[in-house]
């Protein structure tokens, strides 16, 4: 993790908090960006009265200002340790993903959010698992425990587990995996998701996406360890591409209802274009 990098954000919606931070939240005050009016009846406030509108208003009623709070939020990764995502090719996945939640964790701490981590496999991985903090030293310790572990596990259906553990107050969730997964997995977590604001990273390798039109691949399964040579040709690279493809057009429809397009991060992840894409509209 060395040489941590700054990530921009932008949470969509509106998050209710206790605490003063950098983004827009679901409390109006007395205090901060001028929002709108509303009857002094229902803000009985006589040190926000707008004597403008009340004047304006044929009735008679009295008008106070509200202004928009700002507040800190939750952030939270939740990072994929199936077996798929110890893949090496042109660069190390899960390497990525440790990295990446090293950048996070500096980004979020720095401007008052606090950064929360949880991994999962089969089932959620408790000694990886980290409730959110605004201590930058617990959180990039939190990312060290992670980067300890070693991707195996059979499965991801831990993050439904995961999901749970976010309880019910609103958070930005990074949901960081290759997604790798069946279709109805993916589907069941959007769904277990969709109170959250998700942004769901996708770690590929440029050799998944572009594999050579000719030679032997040597291709291991990442689950059961098993190596099989494969001869490519035209014929296989354009089918391979194809079906890669369709899976990243699958992963877009089922993230489309309940959470951000899908960002795709190839071999190493771009602290600017990533900005870009979390702070878009």
């Amino acid at each position: 993790m060395n040489g941590i990098v700054d990530i921009l954000y932008r949470p969509r919606g509106r998050f209710a908090a206790n605490h003063v931070g950098a983004h827009t939240s679901s409390e109006v005050g007395g205090f901060g960006v001028f929002r709108d009016q509303a009857p002094f009846m229902r803000y009985p406030d006589a040190r926000r009265i707008d004597v403008r509108a009340t004047l304006r208003d044929p009735f008679g009623a009295t008008y106070v200002r509200r202004f928009e709070q700002r507040a800190a939020i939750d952030v939270y990764a939740l990072v994929d340790l199936s077996a798929s995502m110890s893949f090496v090719g042109a660069a190390n996945r899960f390497r990525v993903a440790v990295d990446l939640c090293a950048a996070l964790a500096y980004s979020a701490t720095r401007i008052g959010d606090r950064f929360g981590l949880f991994a999962y496999e089969s089932a959620l991985i408790d000694r990886a698992a980290s409730p959110a903090t605004r201590s930058r030293r617990a959180a990039l310790g939190a990312v060290e425990r992670l980067g300890a572990e070693t991707p195996h596990g059979s499965s991801a259906t831990g993050v439904l587990e995961a999901a749970a553990a976010l309880g019910a107050t609103r958070k930005l969730v990074f949901l960081i995996s290759d997604f790798r997964w069946p279709e109805r997995l993916i589907e069941q977590a959007f769904d277990a998701l969709a109170l959250h604001d998700v942004a769901p990273i996708v770690l590929i390798d440029s050799f998944e996406s572009a594999p050579p039109k000719w030679g032997v691949l040597a291709l291991r399964d990442s689950e059961s360890g098993r190596l099989q040579a494969l001869l490519m040709r035209p014929t296989l690279q354009r089918r391979w591409i194809e079906a890669e493809q369709s899976r990243r057009r699958r992963l877009a429809r089922l993230s489309s209802l309940c959470s951000r397009a899908p960002i795709y991060v190839e071999d190493s992840f771009d602290p600017v274009d990533l900005s870009i894409r979390l702070t878009g509209a």
